[in-house]
């Protein structure tokens, strides 16, 4: 499988019509910045219009981390609400262009998936982790929402309950707690994570492009008629918003320095 590597991320071949985007920050738990951002948008621009792709994988590169979230490092500066949700609607943008991709789409979680992790991989329509991962929407521990939509896709995916409990507690939840709950649709135990996922997913898809593509667009006309887009804007709007309190300042430079 041959790789065309951009600075950040991987963009793989497809193996039998299945595309793969990787994150490729290993050392920082492959966190977002603004480079993550614009290459992840070029690339869904670039196949949304692929009539012959069957699916998407989104994953990260290693065995520690699906992906962390956001990169501190790079938004640590923003400070006001403004600054914020310029950041925010940017990735909230992604997610929904990723969730609206007219085909199936895979959060292969390789790792931990938390706080915005946890946020792109509910933007695909199923998520398959290896055995002993942690998911979790620990957002609330920096006394901020979920700023990328992710909340809004999250209770369009679970049931009520579930969401509100990975949501308003804020804690982090193995695998199979998050396979009872919805969020993970598989767990994979077996060595060679990635190869045994590419299988699942290859086998559990028809061959004919059009049919997945026909079945995809049945959910993506259900969220366009209940303003989906507008729903996770709302939801960014309330993030930015409590991005510029003070707990959150606090909370953030609290965990700057005890990362230095």
């Amino acid at each position: 499988m041959e790789e065309c590597h951009l600075k950040k991320t991987a963009i793989l071949e497809p193996v039998d019509r299945i595309y793969e985007f990787r994150i490729t920050r290993e050392p920082i738990r492959n966190a977002i910045d603004f480079d993550v951002m614009e290459e992840l948008s070029l690339f869904l621009e670039d196949i949304s219009d692929n009539k012959s792709a069957r699916a998407v994988i989104i994953t990260g590169e290693g065995d520690r981390a699906f992906c962390s979230g956001g990169d501190l490092a790079a938004f640590h500066q923003l400070h006001t609400k403004e600054e914020a949700f310029k950041m925010l609607s940017k990735m909230g943008n992604i997610l929904y262009d990723l969730a609206m991709l007219p085909f199936p789409t895979y959060a292969l979680l390789n790792g931990a998936a938390v706080g915005g992790g946890s946020e792109l991989a509910i933007a695909c329509d199923f998520r398959i982790a290896k055995k002993d991962i942690m998911i979790g929407f620990i957002q609330g521990n920096q006394a901020i929402t979920t700023g990328w939509g992710g909340g809004t896709l999250l209770f369009e995916k679970l049931q009520h309950a579930n969401a509100m409990q990975l949501l308003t507690s804020a804690k982090k939840v193995n695998a199979e707690i998050a396979k009872e709950w919805g969020f993970i649709q598989q767990i994979i135990a077996q060595e060679n994570f990635r190869d045994h996922a590419y299988h699942q997913i290859d086998v559990n898809l028809v061959p004919y492009s059009s049919v997945l593509s026909a079945y995809k667009k049945i959910k993506i006309r259900q969220w366009e008629q209940s303003k989906l887009k507008e729903r996770m804007l709302a939801e960014i709007e309330a993030c930015a918003q409590l991005w510029e309190g003070e707990s959150h300042l606090q909370a953030v430079n609290q965990f700057i320095k005890k990362s230095k």
